[in-house]
């Protein structure tokens, strides 16, 4: 099978490699350009592990051929800090508000939660539960997960953050 050239911009950078055609985003990010932040959990879309975000919009890169991305803005968990280091806002709350255990899912499940507050930036419970569906968690039960998506909410809308009374 020939290979093919492939340009993007991931993370702000432009990037290019010749690649398989039938060579999966996940396998480009990971194993090209060596950024091993996205997991690989399922190779069949089911656990969300592997988001990235892909001209605006949240995508399994598990789903998507590196072909496909061609000319697209990528962005993945290693683009979300600060030029300086500090963590993003939702990398912050992740730590914050122990939304993370193991950690396997974290980086798709912020990916995901970014998307999901650029599209809605004050999300209740019920919106953010199901905005994250998409992506599976072995480990937490979700409960801080959400939590740390509220908080990071309430930070960005420059409110403070109150924990909801169970």
């Amino acid at each position: 099978m020939s290979k093919r050239n492939v340009s993007m911009k991931v993370n702000g950078k432009s990037v290019s490699a010749e690649v398989e055609p039938r060579m999966l985003l996940i396998h480009y990010l990971r194993e090209h350009l060596n950024l091993t932040g996205s997991h690989i959990g399922c190779d069949t879309s089911h656990c969300g592990a592997c988001t990235v975000d892909v001209d605006g919009k949240s995508v399994k890169a598990c789903t998507l051929f590196a072909v496909q991305a061609e000319g697209a803005q990528v962005l993945t968990i290693e683009g979300m800090a600060g030029a300086d280091g500090k963590l993003h806002v939702l990398q912050e709350a992740f730590r914050e508000m122990h939304g993370l255990q193991c950690g396997y899912c974290t980086p798709g499940m912020i990916m995901r939660a970014q998307r999901l507050l650029q599209e809605n930036p004050n999300p209740s419970e019920a919106e953010i539960r199901i905005g994250i569906s998409g992506n599976l968690c072995r480990c937490t039960g979700y409960q801080n997960i959400v939590k740390a998506i509220q908080y990071a909410a309430a930070k960005i809308n420059g409110v403070e953050y109150k924990e909801a009374a169970e």
